[in-house]
């Protein structure tokens, strides 16, 4: 299972999660309440150069309607950009108003991530996304992308084949466990081309931000606001290179770089997940009484012989649904607890249940949060197919099992922990049923107004260095550097972050290019 530009886990996603927020329901754009406002934009809005073809949908008017914590509406786009004037689909978006009715800046459109991160559950927690002031000033808009959750979602396995889908051996290392994970591979990409219809062939990244571009011309704003975080990054910077005329405030925070191939992305964030599984590792030394060991060396190898004693016999879970706590179960759990210092000491306690227990109640907890699964086995959400529907698209892979092979030997030897599991994380897309259509290239966005790009040193998911080359591949950006673990900066933990991020966003000023927090 990939960990590929995983959605932002940690305080802003946890808060959603805590306070139960709910999102819009609105089956066929009705919602909820009866005060329905038909919102027009603010100026005359035209198609970019070259879509003339596209002028209803930029023409479309909102029509918005109450519904939890906010306003939501119906936007319309082609479903395919190659026959505008063909089928059309339906994304969801929820705008949070600014809290200042007086001198509001705008809107400010956000994604979490993933691919399959909900935009409108991330702008639900908006009051923890963003800073004060620039809560005051922006509407904080959200949407699902296409494919992905409100949105036409795409669903190729039932609950309890996805259980198992996950809960399938991550790091082959027989023939015959490769012909099994293979096996896994091919029917899941199999089950979406059953299951998700003409969709599976239109749920790219260039296609999600194109629609970005229809909804700030119905939002009424000249130029798009945007904050993008993990994989909203690689969608923020696949907008500002095909509309670079219409980027406004833009800040791309935990960078994917998209001139980057898939062996690439899997080999840098099996780097990444090693650094900041080893910070976890002096934390839990440190601490005292950690189960895996007296020293950051010893408890990394503890790690690679826990996974390795699941493989061969799982820990009993506490789940009905998924009674075996399995290898790839528990990569996930460890995963999950990478994403935020904050829950380092909750992996701390749940490796301590298991390895001296053998309950793997509480390493199954943190599994479920990464993928939006209750305890009662039921998904809440589809990031966990449609990561690979996007992927497979963007990024063209193989199902030569001895390219994996080869990856798997090159990866280990600078990732001895999650090389492996990351080296064989995209062989479903080596099966997939839609041709790749995404280009791996690199983005200058030639003529765009100043973007901001944040990197965190040891962020697992998206390694510092992508920050960094994509802040010196784009025509006209800065780079802030946070010093820090976890994954993404802004609003996390650093008022040096928070406060360059909020003058950008609300007094125009650019933060110093090499901005060390």
């Amino acid at each position: 299972m990939s960990l590929t530009r995983r959605p932002l886990a940690a305080a802003a996603a946890a808060t959603v999660l805590a306070l139960g927020l709910s999102g819009c329901n609105l089956p066929d754009g009705s919602g909820g309440g009866s005060d329905a406002q038909a919102t027009a934009p603010a100026t005359p809005q035209t198609p970019p150069t070259g879509a003339e073809a596209l002028g209803t949908y930029y023409g479309q008017k909102l029509s918005w309607t109450k519904c939890p914590g906010g306003q939501c509406a119906d936007l319309t786009v082609p479903l395919s950009y190659d026959d505008p004037q063909g089928k059309t689909i339906k994304v969801k978006v929820l705008k949070i108003p600014a809290t200042r009715k007086k001198n509001r800046l705008g809107s400010l459109v956000v994604n979490p991530g993933g691919p399959g991160g909900s935009g409108i559950d991330y702008a639900q927690a908006a009051d923890f996304i963003v800073g004060k002031p620039v809560r005051q000033r922006y509407d904080i808009v959200g949407f699902d992308p296409r494919g992905v959750g409100r949105s036409e979602p795409i669903n190729c396995l039932d609950d309890r084949q996805l259980d198992s889908f996950l809960g399938e051996d991550p790091t082959p290392d027989t023939p015959s466990e490769e012909q099994s994970f293979a096996q896994t591979a091919k029917s899941f990409a199999e089950a979406c081309k059953t299951n998700a219809g003409p969709l599976l062939a239109h749920v790219s990244t260039a296609d999600a931000a194109k629609d970005m571009d229809i909804l700030r011309a119905a939002l009424g704003d000249p130029k798009l606001n945007y904050l993008g975080k993990s994989y909203g990054t690689f969608l923020g910077a696949t907008y500002a290179g095909l509309f670079p005329k219409t980027v406004g405030q833009f800040v791309l925070d935990g960078v994917v770089p998209p001139d980057l191939t898939s062996e690439q992305i899997n080999q840098g964030q099996a780097a990444g997940f090693e650094v900041a599984t080893r910070a976890w590792a002096k934390n839990c030394v440190d601490e005292g009484d950690c189960p895996l060991g007296r020293s950051v060396d010893d408890v990394m190898q503890g790690m690679r012989d826990f996974l390795k004693s699941l493989d061969a016999n799982p820990v009993p879970s506490g789940d009905a649904n998924q009674p075996q706590l399995t290898e790839g179960w528990g990569s996930l759990g460890i995963a999950a607890a990478m994403y935020d210092q904050g829950s380092w000491g909750i992996l701390t306690d749940a490796l301590r249940a298991a390895v001296k227990n053998r309950d793997g109640r509480q390493l199954m907890s943190l599994a479920n949060t990464y993928a939006d699964r209750t305890d009662n086995g039921h998904y809440t959400g589809n990031i966990m197919e449609v990561i690979y529907a996007v992927n497979c698209l963007d990024k063209p892979d193989t199902s030569n099992l001895k390219v994996y092979e080869k990856q798997a030997k090159e990866f280990t030897a600078s990732a001895p922990t999650w090389g492996p599991f990351l080296a064989w994380s995209s062989l479903p897309c080596g099966y997939w049923p839609v041709k790749a259509t995404g280009e791996t290239k690199k983005i200058t966005a030639a003529g765009s107004g100043p973007i901001v790009v944040v990197g965190t040193t040891r962020d697992p998911a998206t390694p510092y260095d992508w920050s960094v080359r994509l802040n010196n591949e784009l025509a006209n950006s800065s780079l802030i550097t946070y010093n820090g673990d976890g994954h993404t900066a802004y609003t996390r933990s650093n008022a040096c972050v928070d406060d360059a991020i909020d003058n950008y966003y609300v007094k125009k000023q650019v933060p110093r290019d090499g901005l060390k927090c």
